[in-house]
């Protein structure tokens, strides 16, 4: 009788936690919004929109937090940024483009701050490195030759 109930339960938590595709649009009829619910939260891969139809931000959902790698966009659909998020902050490496689409800065994250190395370049070029520790700035590079002999390179990942 007992494996009985516990088989029923499971089963019902099966039914009712369907996962379904949903979608949102703006008054002018573009898509807002599309992406999978389950249990009223947004979860794996979602995708947004600006308002002139043009995609905003594409990534991963986990308990209706970010999650995974993230890609968001400006309204003419030129890449702005990427990178982790890990329960909705961000995390890992992050890459930040200037209005040209060139790399501009390359972070390391935790908690939504910078934490550890911040790499800045200009026309394709690296000009100079900085640390950082819960998002406060303690070392900065301007010379390969001083980051290198005040850093272990093969460490850095």
């Amino acid at each position: 009788m007992n494996k009985l109930f516990i088989v029923f339960v499971m089963f019902s938590c099966m039914i009712f936690a369907q996962k379904t595709y949903k979608k949102e649009y703006y008054e002018n009829g573009n898509l807002k919004s599309e992406g999978w619910i389950l249990n009223s939260e947004k979860t794996a891969y979602w995708k947004f929109y600006f308002s002139n139809g043009n995609i905003e931000k594409e990534g991963r959902f986990l308990n209706n937090k970010e999650t995974k790698y993230w890609i968001f966009y400006n309204n003419k659909t030129q890449k702005i940024k990427e990178g982790h998020y890990r329960d909705g902050k961000k995390s890992k490496w992050w890459l930040f483009y200037d209005s040209k689409g060139q790399l501009s800065q390359k972070c390391q994250m935790e908690a939504d701050k910078k934490e550890g190395y911040c790499f800045m370049y200009a026309s394709k070029k690296l000009v100079s490195a900085s640390k950082y520790k819960s998002g406060i700035k303690i070392k900065e590079w301007t010379d390969y030759a001083s980051f290198y002999g005040d850093n272990d390179v093969n460490s850095i990942n």
